[in-house]
């Protein structure tokens, strides 16, 4: 996969949970998919900062 490469994945989530994500999507002035990303990455350097950086066998 090139540096750059996009992959999709699916989520499924209920509506409730899903109006709330737009929700504060808007507020913060970004898309639904931009916001689960900046979530995701929030995600990904708490859990290196605790445990350590992730190493996936691939270029950064």
């Amino acid at each position: 996969m090139a540096k750059n490469e996009l992959r999709h994945l699916t989520v499924r989530i209920d509506d409730k949970t899903l109006d709330k994500l737009h929700y504060v999507a808007d507020y913060e002035g970004r898309s639904a998919n931009s916001q689960i990303l900046i979530l995701i990455r929030d995600c990904i350097e708490a859990y290196e900062a605790k445990h350590g950086e992730i190493k996936t066998g691939k270029r950064d």
